[in-house]
């Protein structure tokens, strides 16, 4: 009998020493079932992809250092990658979610993905990565919240909204990337959306009848935080709400010096966050709009999206013209000021309770250079491609996380050129080889017609510059060395550049992509590999036990895996909660 009591101690104390561990980074955990529906956002039905039958899919809401298993069931037809935009998975790679770090997940086929949201704050989404999926939805809103302990610059807001705009097209993704295919340009979107939803009908020219709206609801006298997020394809969106400021406070992850704004251009790909005081008279509803921006707004004017801002004792409809959007839409000079004047709140603690500028990136030694040039699309062996520095990238059969692994020689090339080509271009697996701990500057030139983003996974990158014309050395001494936002997405506009310094400390391989669906399709994206030199280091987790497998390494892949293979950390609570159970049963008999 004593025995019996020793052993049922012993396990009672692993179990509570499980639960202190588990309450330290407690685990969120989301099962999402990816599959198609009919939806009729412009007033066509059409094929969207749906999360657990909704589009856009439910909102991921996590506070920092929370542990995240998200379940994917793939029922589409063809392969899918869920990729978490701007989740920089600090010493997980293998999660990130795209084709240099994953095998695809097949049709029917399920994956776990489990990371750590760790010392990261701020407002982000999620999307699928491949084959022009996310022209046809898949996309949600992903929030870090602070933890309790770690103030937030500002009053705690009355409520949270989230906003997914984009522009959009009635014709689904396979049709849309068959149009790519063909050499064609995919010509101008047939809307936008505002999370998922038609225009109002402000206009009964331009809005046909039966159009399903978004309507936002609020209380007067109130402070909500706005999350708003362009999800689109490549359209520049100027976010604006009728007769109401919108203080900026956070932009990807980063707070930021809070100024106020009667609109803000959000480019592809772009998240922030606004303070939005509910301080006006509730005569009638107002306008919320995203319209198109850096094109012929004439010609574009029935691309427009408008949501309605309701105040809950409003009086009446909104009515009357929209308000304006910025008076310069052949002038850039405009929106480029807006994105200079967007700075770092080098005061405000972030995920950790330090000041976000104590990190002194101003003062750091640079000690890899990186000029990357895009140019309209050109002929490459008689298909149509986009480039970077004469790079046209082509996704490896074998990603290279994988081929690192498993020593696969062959897969890619660590020379991807520092300057642009000054040859033709090439298309090829041709990948950056970055230095561990190495401080890289990465100067973007966009020799295009429209406004790029540019994204890299696995970091928040410092935005120290920007100026039109063609970058040259003489350029550094315009960068802002103090206070440049660090942000996981920058704008790059045509005829300009702009520069980013990158610390190169978490380890992967990480992909450095324009935002622009059609160009980044294809073939205008590389990616950095960061690797730890170190013999038996920690700055990496293991390959995960559900690791798909594929290309060179398909033969490795087994049926059951799927189902099967999952990491601990998956189960830890599921095991800690059966731990109690079957002691309580065991000590029962006694």
């Amino acid at each position: 009998m004593a025995s019996i009591s020793l052993f049922s101690l012993l396990v009672i104390h692993i179990c509570l020493l499980l639960g202190l561990s588990f309450a330290e980074d407690p685990f969120a955990n989301y099962n999402f079932v990816v599959s198609y529906i009919t939806a009729s956002p412009l007033g066509v039905p059409q094929q969207v992809i749906a999360i657990n039958g909704k589009f856009p899919g439910p909102t991921i809401n996590v506070t920092t250092n929370n542990n995240v298993a998200v379940n994917v069931r793939n029922k589409l037809d063809e392969d899918l990658l869920m990729h978490w935009s701007g989740i920089q998975q600090r010493r997980t790679s293998w999660q990130d979610g795209v084709l240099g770090t994953n095998c695809p997940i097949p049709s029917k086929w399920n994956w776990t993905y489990q990371f750590q949201v760790k010392d990261q704050i701020g407002s982000f989404f999620y999307f699928p990565s491949l084959h022009f999926q996310r022209a046809s939805g898949g996309f949600g809103t992903f929030i870090i919240n602070n933890r309790a302990i770690i103030p937030i610059p500002f009053d705690t807001p009355y409520g949270d909204i989230t906003i997914l705009i984009g522009d959009w097209y009635t014709q689904n993704h396979t049709a849309l990337r068959k149009t790519l295919n063909a050499g064609k340009d995919l010509g101008m979107p047939d809307g936008v959306l505002i999370n998922g939803k038609g225009p109002f009908r402000y206009n009964d020219t331009l809005v046909p009848d039966g159009i399903d709206y978004e309507t936002i609801k609020v209380e007067p006298g109130k402070t909500y935080r706005l999350r708003v997020s362009n999800v689109g394809i490549s359209t520049s969106l100027n976010f604006r709400i009728q007769s109401h400021n919108l203080l900026l406070a956070e932009a990807e992850g980063s707070y930021t010096v809070q100024q106020n704004y009667t609109s803000l251009d959000i480019h592809v790909g772009q998240s922030y966050s606004f303070l939005l005081t509910t301080d006006q008279n509730a005569s009638s509803d107002y306008y919320i709009v995203a319209s198109a921006r850096i094109v012929n707004e004439t010609v574009w004017q029935r691309v427009t999206g408008v949501a309605i801002l309701h105040y809950t004792n409003s009086k009446g409809k909104a009515s009357g013209p929209l308000p304006d959007p910025p008076q310069d839409q052949f002038d850039k000079t405009f929106s480029m000021n807006q994105a200079r004047s967007i700075r770092w709140n080098v005061s405000a603690s972030g995920a950790r309770p330090n000041p976000q500028g104590s990190f002194r990136y101003g003062s750091i030694n640079v000690t890899e250079v990186y000029v990357l040039k895009n140019k309209p699309p050109v002929m490459i062996d008689g298909k149509r491609r986009t480039t970077l520095s004469g790079v046209s990238f082509v996704n490896p059969a074998t990603p290279i996380r994988l081929a690192d692994q498993y020593k696969v020689k062959g897969v890619y090339k660590l020379d991807f050129p520092t300057r642009p080509l000054t040859g033709p271009p090439r298309m090829e697996t041709a990948v950056i080889n970055g230095t561990y701990r190495g401080f890289m500057e990465v100067i973007f030139q966009n020799n295009e017609t429209k406004v790029h983003t540019y994204h890299m996974n696995g970091y928040a990158f410092f935005v120290v510059g920007m100026d039109y014309g063609e970058w040259t050395e003489n350029s550094r001494g315009t960068y802002n060395k103090w206070d440049g936002i660090a942000r996981t997405t920058t704008q790059v506009f045509p005829g300009a550049w702009t520069a980013i310094l990158i610390s190169l400390d978490n380890v992967g391989v990480w992909n450095i992509r324009t935002e622009n669906l059609d160009s980044w399709y294809l073939g205008q994206e590389t990616y950095i590999r960061v690797v730890n030199p170190e013999p038996n280091n920690k700055t990496e987790f293991p390959m995960p036990d559900n690791a798909l497998f594929c290309g060179a390494l398909s033969k490795m892949q087994k049926p059951q895996d799927i189902s099967l293979a999952t990491s601990m950390k998956g189960i830890e609570s599921k095991v800690f909660f059966t731990l109690l159970l079957t002691v309580s049963a065991f000590i029962s008999l006694f």
